[in-house]
């Protein structure tokens, strides 16, 4: 039996997609018999960035953009063996991030 505790992170810009990756993580996690907190939504990050349409005319034509990135947490309480073996071999989709403490 593996000790601890282990504290996944995940950050994404869709979280539709950070959602499914929250549903097979914790479909593993619960396959293998651990006991698991989460998925915590943590606040979403918004970066605005305002950029001038016409660099020399006019001063009030502005152009606001703006990326989210969406946060999630899970802790599993008791991993086992088999639940690290198979969280290590788990296909994660691309423009996930994922960090993971032990």
């Amino acid at each position: 039996m593996a000790r601890g505790r282990i504290r996944i992170k995940l950050k994404s810009y869709d979280h539709r997609v950070l959602d499914n990756t929250c549903e097979s993580l914790l479909d593993t996690a619960l396959r293998t018999g651990a006991k698991i907190l989460g998925p915590i939504p943590l606040p979403t990050k918004i970066e605005r960035i305002t950029v001038l349409k016409s660099p020399h005319v006019d001063k009030n034509a502005r152009e606001h953009f703006e990326i989210k990135t969406h946060k999630r947490v899970i802790d599993i309480v008791e991993p086992t063996q088999k639940t690290i073996d198979s969280l290590m071999h788990l296909e994660i989709p691309a423009g996930v991030d994922i960090e993971v403490k032990m």
